[in-house]
């Protein structure tokens, strides 16, 4: 198999800490590395920057920072002075301000900390793309004994890390486990390194995205192989929509830009057009068969954002509620704001930080189409913008950001791509 040696201090960290995923997580300590990362990585950013070339010509920066990553410095900062107005509005605390600002450090911050760090820093994405692919060879090494676990007598639960006193969303983010049972059905789910099976799901779909740029053959297979295995582990709807969706629409995305292209899907419409129907109702099938693979849990993220919709309307339609709220036994007591980054926002931030998101996600979303159609070089941030896009309609994206880093790196990676 081919070597992959970082160049510079700042290509040895990030592959350091990604290699060494698994072992952070077997000791609970993922949701520390994450945001001390980001903080590191965005801190020697800054010294690059300032410093230009008196620093080490190993981690010089020869371009400016992109426009987009100021995009994302911009409206992330503006998320921790909403946080500020929404708190101070509904009359919490200093004691909740202040934690809620820890919290803006380990999540939101980190969505521009890293975009910064790969704009900025001499980060290759084949450091990254290796780098998921052994993450992916842990996968498929630990896979036999997980999948064991649940029959033959092994907890679902190993342990629940100390660490966990530093702080966070919830004790699961600090738990390791060998598999889950669905309170819904009883039968085994797997979560991996991840807090909750969905998201795993979707880490795998990244994981396919990342491998299917890899140069070496056997890596490759490994990295994909262990995206698909957890896809399937996991039995996530989303997931399973990922793995079509994401790697598909930026390759079909560019194999339109040529004319044959053109040519074949003006000769599939014809025959669609015949067979619309048909389409149709398959497709209103399909919907109703995926929403009621978990008829439970779609009624539940139903609810959520039905009342956080109308408590935004009512209450905080600029600057949000400051934090989520507790939630009632017609919720299963999930709180409100939570289960979707949009109603999240709406619900915690209200217009101003619902757009301090959209505008910066929008803009690295049309670079990335944009430059999907003239090279192979935006497919795999394309799809990584496409994952970022179903994770928020299922989960609160900024609580997720110590898994996302990677992805986000590849973001700036890009941005910078495109600035020469």
């Amino acid at each position: 198999m081919s070597d992959i040696t970082p160049r510079n201090p700042a290509e040895n960290i990030v592959y350091k800490v990604l290699i060494w995923t698994w072992p952070f997580y077997a000791v609970g300590a993922l949701y520390i590395v994450g945001p001390v990362l980001g903080w590191m990585l965005g801190g020697l950013a800054a010294l690059v920057v300032y410093f230009g070339a008196a620093v080490r010509e190993d981690l010089r920066c020869d371009t400016p920072i992109p426009a987009v990553v100021w995009a994302w410095i911009i409206g992330m900062t503006a998320m921790l002075i909403i946080l500020w107005v929404g708190l101070i509005n509904f009359d919490f605390g200093t004691k909740t301000i202040i934690r809620s600002t820890i919290g803006w450090a380990k999540g939101w911050a980190l969505m521009a900390l890293f975009p910064l760090a790969g704009a900025v820093l001499p980060i290759r994405r084949a450091i990254l793309i290796r780098g998921q692919c052994v993450v992916g060879l842990w996968v498929l090494v630990l896979a036999p004994l997980m999948l064991v676990a649940p029959y033959i007598g092994l907890p679902e639960k190993i342990f629940t890390s100390p660490l966990k006193v530093v702080g966070g969303p919830g004790p699961e983010y600090f738990t390791v486990f060998l598999y889950t049972l669905d309170p819904a059905s009883g039968t085994p789910r797997w979560q991996f390194y991840a807090p909750w099976s969905p998201f795993a799901a979707l880490l795998g779909v990244l994981m396919v995205l990342f491998a299917l740029e890899e140069k070496c053959t056997r890596w490759k297979a490994i990295g994909v192989t262990a995206g698909i295995f957890l896809i399937l582990a996991s039995k996530s709807r989303m997931g399973l929509v990922g793995l079509v969706v994401c790697p598909a629409i930026p390759r079909l995305l560019r194999l339109s830009a040529q004319s044959w292209a053109w040519q074949g899907l003006a000769g599939c419409l014809v025959v669609a057009s015949m067979v619309a129907d048909g389409l149709i109702t398959s497709a209103q099938s399909s919907v109703r068969a995926f929403k009621s693979a978990r008829a439970d849990s779609s009624r539940v993220r139903a609810t959520l954002q039905r009342i956080a919709t109308e408590r935004w309307e009512n209450e905080a339609v600029w600057f949000g509620h400051g934090r989520v709220a507790p939630g009632s036994h017609i919720v299963e007591y999930m709180p409100i704001g939570s289960h979707h980054t949009w109603y999240g926002l709406l619900f915690v931030k209200g217009v101003t930080g619902f757009l301090a998101l959209l505008i910066p996600l929008l803009w690295q979303l049309v670079l990335a189409v944009t430059d999907t159609i003239k090279s192979n070089r935006g497919t795999l941030p394309f799809g990584i913008i496409l994952v970022f896009v179903l994770l928020s309609f299922g989960e609160n994206i900024e609580i997720e950001v110590y898994l996302l880093w990677p992805s986000l790196l590849l973001l700036g990676i890009h941005a910078k791509e495109m600035t020469k």
